[in-house]
């Protein structure tokens, strides 16, 4: 296990319930997972060693000779009570093990983590009424902020941005110099392991990618491995692209795949939290839906992935949307401007040169401005929507 310290938590350690018999913690391979439960551990029990509080990962050999449900038994025999296990997706047939031991151990307490979205999603339905899952993002802007220029700011909520902005403002202007830190983090502030520097953090991120589309893609969802290639042009397609409504016919011969395979490539990216597929209507989206717009999932895998220079415009946009699907439901707006959150705010973002026009005579409309400092008008920094977890 990682050795632990309590220099940086991340917020979302407040948010789970700990109480809950059994947990599951879930997100993209680097945004610190593990380091979240061995901080709870630390946390909870300290640093002295106990015979209530277990941490394993799945893929050390020892599982490779040894049963799960069987390491849960003796663990619980010695007295134990909280078990984490980590890489639970590295187990085949873990979800079915752990239901048991749920099942069978009514006083120990289960934390869960995988990397393996679409494989945590697949299993999960053996523990249906059981887990109580959450999802780990990347660090926000606020989170990027603490950890790495050691400035603590409160998170604050969609409303409190909106009416409350320009108090906010005035607060983290006083401590730092909120848009050159802001340059920063598009590139390289979402995933925690920037601490071991920036020369391959790109390259980190691109390993990611790798392991899902030429692993996990092919074992869960039967990606031809002859379309690989394919996939991972789409994928510098997209990055390398302003996105625009989506013609699946023309982007289907552009990536030299059918249609019908497009769209479940784009599906399975989806799930992987690869790409964000935008829908004009996410209440009623449909399998296999044609998305209208289609993003990058953060700004630092637009960066990594991108074989042409990055556009600013749809680098805004990732950030916008990255970091509101956290906690709000994100639409493709049906009007002008670009989106529309919670089914009732509209938003246009863009920089200084935005002047409303796309916005005009909307209700509860703004613009998330990516060259202010402070808010003017309806004009919010497009800083600012990163400090909401």
């Amino acid at each position: 296990m990682q050795t632990a310290n309590l220099d940086f938590v991340r917020s979302m350690m407040d948010e789970i319930d700990w109480n809950e018999r059994l947990l599951m913690i879930k997100g993209q391979k680097g945004v610190g997972k593990t380091t979240l439960m061995t901080q709870r551990i630390l946390q909870e029990f300290g640093p002295a060693n106990t015979t209530d509080v277990l941490y394993a990962s799945l893929d050390n050999i020892y599982f490779g000779t040894h049963g799960l449900l069987d390491f849960i038994e003796q663990f619980h025999a010695k007295g134990g009570k909280y078990l984490f296990l980590d890489e639970v997706h590295k187990y085949k047939g873990w979800s079915l093990e752990v239901k048991n031991a749920y099942d069978e151990f009514t006083d120990m307490h289960i934390v869960l983590s995988g990397s393996s979205l679409i494989n945590l999603a697949d299993d999960e339905a053996d523990l249906s009424r059981r887990c109580i899952s959450y999802t780990l993002p990347g660090l926000s802007f606020r989170e990027y902020l603490q950890m790495f220029h050691q400035k603590q700011f409160s998170k604050r909520t969609l409303q409190e941005i909106l009416t409350n902005g320009n108090s906010i403002c005035v607060e983290v202007n006083a401590q730092v110099r909120p848009l050159q830190l802001f340059a920063e983090y598009l590139r390289y502030g979402y995933y925690p392991f920037l601490k071991e520097g920036q020369n391959n953090y790109y390259l980190r991120i691109e390993n990611i990618v790798n392991t899902i589309v030429e692993v996990e893609l092919p074992q869960l969802r039967k990606l031809d491995i002859g379309n690989i290639r394919k996939v991972k042009s789409l994928l510098a397609l997209l990055s390398s692209n302003v996105p625009y409504a989506v013609d699946t016919v023309k982007l289907s011969t552009m990536a030299e795949l059918s249609r019908t395979t497009l769209l479940q490539y784009l599906q399975s990216l989806g799930e992987a939290r690869l790409i964000m597929p935008l829908y004009s209507d996410a209440t009623n989206m449909k399998r296999l839906q044609k998305p209208d717009k289609i993003y990058m999932e953060n700004p630092n895998m637009l960066h990594a992935l991108a074989t042409e220079r990055v556009n600013e415009e749809t680098v805004r946009e990732v950030f916008f949307i990255n970091q509101l699907s956290a906690r709000h439901v994100v639409e493709y707006s049906k009007t002008s401007a670009d989106f529309t959150i919670d089914h009732q705010y509209t938003f246009e973002v863009g920089g200084r040169s935005k002047d409303g026009r796309q916005i005009a005579g909307l209700d509860n409309s703004f613009i998330a401005s990516a060259d202010e400092e402070y808010v003017l008008g309806n004009k919010i920094p497009l800083w600012l929507f990163g400090f909401l977890y």
